[in-house]
C-alpha cells in the first residue's frame, strides 16, 4: 500500500510542471482540443467556433481578432494574455 501511494505521488511530482505550465498556443494552427485544453475560458463549442471563424475567414492577424467570433471577449483574451500566438499568418490571396 505504501509503495503504491509513494509510485502514485512521485507520478504527479514529475508530471506536474507538465500540467502546470500550458505553454503559448498558435490559435491560427491549434485543433479545437488544443485550444480548449490550453486556454481559460474556452471549451469544446468556442474551440470549434474559433476553427469555423479562421476556415471561414482565414488566419487570425492580431490577437484582437479573435473578439469577431462569438463568444469571445475581452476579458476572455485578458485571462489568456500570454498564451495566445498567431504564428505565421499567410497574407491574404488578392
Amino acid at each position: 500500500m505504501f509503495r503504491s501511494c509513494l509510485k502514485t505521488l512521485l507520478a504527479f511530482v514529475c508530471l506536474l510542471p507538465c500540467v502546470l505550465y500550458a505553454g503559448p498556443i498558435d490559435v491560427n494552427s491549434a485543433t479545437a482540443e488544443q485550444l480548449s485544453e490550453s486556454l481559460q475560458g474556452v471549451g469544446p463549442q468556442k474551440a470549434a467556433a474559433i476553427i469555423a471563424y479562421r476556415e471561414q475567414h482565414g488566419p487570425f492577424r492580431t490577437v484582437q481578432d479573435l473578439t469577431k467570433v462569438n463568444g469571445i471577449g475581452d476579458s476572455l483574451l485578458e485571462k489568456n494574455k500570454g498564451l495566445i500566438t498567431l504564428g505565421q499568418a499567410k497574407p491574404a490571396a488578392q
